[in-house]
């Protein structure tokens, strides 16, 4: 019972239901009230002139030196034996009590009645129904019927007449209890229990759409992320639901990444480990070895050891330098400095910094340039650099007797730069890795002299020039890497 109160579904019921009550009360309040001012008004219209035509009546008793009372008193009680509802009052002009007439054993607890009320009626003001003092219950308003009367010689008066005495509240209160009060209280019930029965099912069907989703969201918190709401509605739920569902979308997104960073970090440390330890392992072999036997070393083998040593003590310098300078790519602590210069002519000089070493495997490089020579503005440091580490990945992945092609062109108003191998090609499942920092798609190259982060540097240079690195492969068929950057309008030789 506790879980259902704390459910949003219990809590709107009993809401709902206490509602439904303080309706039912207030609408029982209006409509006693209604049918009681209903009452009043058709009784003091019925009855507007009771006044004037007993004042005439009682002219002939009240207009002389000395009023009998008795004799009017006998007069008036033949007319409420017509008319028992009535209570009748004589007032001077100041609206004291001179005499009054109902039922035997009443008593009158005022000796004064309010005039205004009794002016207003008197003036003709029939904004009914208009409501005067009751002198038997001081503080209770009732319907009335009053007339100017002259009481004695020269002396102004008022008959005042209470439409619905005790005698007649007594009456209408036990027709009310019988009648009225029951059917309203049945019609009130019916209508309760009917309303009460159609929003608890009214409820209990919106709310399944919350159940539903609180399913879901609990089903996702407990790590089921492919959890989603389905609600196709346009309602404030639907859109909740919408809201869930692209959020869930992006924390699934986050927690793959992080899955997939810490995949990465795991290899990196791996890698870094390899890297790191194959040549200082190797440094340390040969610098044993040049201390045991130095006595027995001649100088070319010394000076081969050396050389070695050098060579892995480069790698680590280019190692270190790449994920120093990765971090700094990472961080943004490096801005690009664009200025306009010829593309073609950049070309030109990394390949002419790469001929020797293609000519070492016995590799062709071929420059493909479009007639006429783009320019472009961007940053001619980190472009070399980015060129550099493309045509050297690629000469370290084509084989001898193949060939590299950077050929220059345009796309959709940039220019476009392409560098081209016919190597092994990459796997498609690699594709999507070959930017990671120590990824290498060709597992048998792995021990070659590439640190493996060359084109993560690439990708994130270009990256500053709000452009991407973008790559097509096919295995058995070669690779393509390109970049577009923005061409140059106008005069090319400013800066």
């Amino acid at each position: 019972m506790k879980k259902f109160f704390r459910s949003f579904y219990g809590k709107l019921s009993v809401i709902f239901l206490l509602l439904l009550l303080v309706m039912a009360g207030a609408q029982i309040w209006i409509t006693m009230w209604s049918s009681r001012q209903f009452i009043r008004e058709v009784d003091q219209k019925l009855n507007l002139d009771l006044a004037a035509d007993m004042a005439r009546e009682l002219k002939p008793l009240v207009q002389v030196d000395t009023v009998n009372f008795q004799r009017i008193g006998e007069r008036i009680h033949y007319m409420m034996v017509m008319n028992p509802k009535v209570e009748i009052y004589l007032l001077n002009r100041e609206g004291e009590i001179l005499s009054f007439y109902a039922e035997p054993g009443k008593k009158v607890k005022a000796d004064q009645v309010d005039l205004g009320p009794i002016r207003r009626f008197l003036a003709g003001n029939r904004d009914i129904p208009i409501l005067g003092d009751d002198p038997r219950h001081p503080g209770r308003k009732k319907p009335f019927s009053a007339a100017t009367l002259q009481i004695g010689k020269g002396r102004q008066g008022y008959i005042y007449i209470i439409i619905g005495g005790e005698q007649y509240d007594v009456a209408t209160a036990l027709s009310r209890d019988s009648y009225i009060l029951q059917a309203t209280f049945r019609g009130l019930m019916v209508t309760l229990i009917l309303a009460g029965i159609i929003g608890l099912l009214l409820f209990y069907w919106l709310t399944r759409r919350l159940r539903k989703m609180t399913g879901t969201v609990t089903r996702f918190r407990e790590g089921n992320l492919d959890q989603r709401v389905q609600d196709d509605s346009d309602d404030e739920i639907g859109q909740l639901a919408d809201s869930f569902n692209q959020m869930a979308d992006t924390i699934a997104a986050q927690v793959e990444e992080l899955q997939r960073t810490d995949q990465l970090r795991r290899e990196l440390i791996a890698n870094v480990s390899h890297d790191l330890r194959s040549p200082l392992a190797s440094m340390r072999g040969y610098l044993e070895t040049i201390m045991m036997k130095e006595d027995s070393l001649d100088v070319e083998e010394k000076q081969e050891y050396l050389e070695i040593i050098l060579q892995n003590t480069e790698l680590l310098h280019e190692l270190v330098y790449g994920l120093f300078e990765l971090s700094k790519l990472d961080a943004r602590q490096v801005e690009p400095n664009p200025e306009p210069f010829s593309i073609a002519e950049l070309v030109q000089d990394v390949v002419m910094k790469f001929r020797q070493k293609a000519e070492e495997q016995n590799i062709e490089i071929n420059t493909v340039y479009p007639d006429e020579q783009p320019w472009v503005r961007a940053d001619i440091g980190m472009i070399e650099r980015v060129l550099s580490n493309l045509l050297d990945n690629a000469l370290d992945y084509t084989p001898e007797g193949g060939g590299v092609a950077v050929r220059l062109g345009s796309s959709e108003g940039d220019a476009r730069v392409e560098v081209a191998d016919n190597g092994p090609g990459i796997p498609e499942d690699d594709l999507v890795y070959i930017f990671d920092r120590f990824f290498r798609g060709n597992k048998s190259r792995s021990e070659s002299d590439s640190t493996g982060l060359g084109l993560a540097i690439s990708q994130k240079l270009i990256q500053l020039h709000d452009s991407e690195i973008q790559v097509n492969s096919t295995v058995g068929e070669g690779t393509t890497f390109y970049f577009d950057l923005p061409l140059v309008e106008g005069d090319r030789g400013e800066g």
